[in-house]
């Protein structure tokens, strides 16, 4: 979420040049810890915030808010040359378990397979390990500081496959960057849905974008005008051109509910 929020930041700041929004990464895990602690406002999360970091903040007295500002659709990727289009998640998940550990198991050629994937307090990582891996990931699974990092190994490696959020698969115009394929993945193998910008409620590995913020009785002045810029139609464009899903109506009644809360 890092270079999305940087660019809302950076468009927030040209309309409002008098005030200061400072974008830093290190992973999901990592904010929400930095926000419990009182070093930053706002945490961005590609996972939603946990029950042992809820009785963290209830233990220090903190009421924590969560917002969404976009949706994330995760592609699987492997190298152009890799003739496997398809896989279901079960066996995506076995891929990553370690259990399956040639192509040639999944319909591909006689290689071995080489996992990447991202470190673990990444909210990505926790993501895949929950919806697709149902369970512990192999031990050779290579863990890379960041996305455009599988992307890049994945070119690198016919033997390869890695999971990325989709805007990082997509060159400027929606096309597939080059050295790279998109595999369509299925909850059984009757029916398989590739990965899009456009949200689908049937592609199997979509999430939200989440932000966390602290009830404050001191209020920021910053913060709610950049929540507010986040969502707004021109925030929404920034989401979309960054390779993300626009905020669906179920979102936006969600996030109207929070600003309710925050704002009280």
């Amino acid at each position: 979420m890092v270079q999305v929020v940087a660019s809302l930041a950076e468009s927030f700041v040209q309309q409002h040049p008098e005030m200061h929004v400072s974008v830093t990464g290190g992973g999901s895990g990592t904010g929400i810890a930095s926000l419990l602690n009182g070093e930053i406002d706002i945490a961005d999360s590609s996972r939603s915030i946990n029950q042992k970091e809820i009785t963290q903040a209830q233990q220090k007295g903190m009421h924590v808010v969560e917002f969404v500002i976009g949706r994330d659709t995760l592609a699987v990727i492997v190298h152009k040359d890799n003739p496997v289009q398809k896989l279901t998640l079960e066996q995506l998940g076995n891929i990553y378990r370690g259990e399956i550990k040639n192509w040639a198991d999944v319909g591909g050629t006689n290689m071995p397979i080489t996992l990447y994937g991202r470190q673990s307090t990444s909210g990505t990582y926790i993501f895949f390990r929950e919806e697709a891996v149902k369970g512990e990931y192999a031990a050779t699974m290579r863990n890379m500081e960041g996305t455009a990092a599988i992307v890049e190994a994945v070119k690198q490696d016919k033997t390869g496959i890695g999971y990325v959020g989709i805007g990082y698969a997509l060159d400027s115009a929606g096309n597939v960057l080059s050295g790279i394929s998109l595999l369509s993945l299925g909850k059984n193998n009757d029916a398989y849905f590739a990965p899009s910008l456009a949200f689908s409620q049937q592609y199997p590995l979509s999430r939200p974008l989440y932000q966390y913020v602290k009830k404050n009785k001191e209020k920021n002045s910053v913060i709610l005008p950049f929540l507010h810029f986040e969502i707004s139609t021109e925030g929404q464009q920034v989401i979309q051109h960054a390779g993300f899903v626009p905020l669906n109506e179920h979102d936006k009644q969600q996030n109207l509910l929070s600003f309710a809360t925050l704002e009280s």
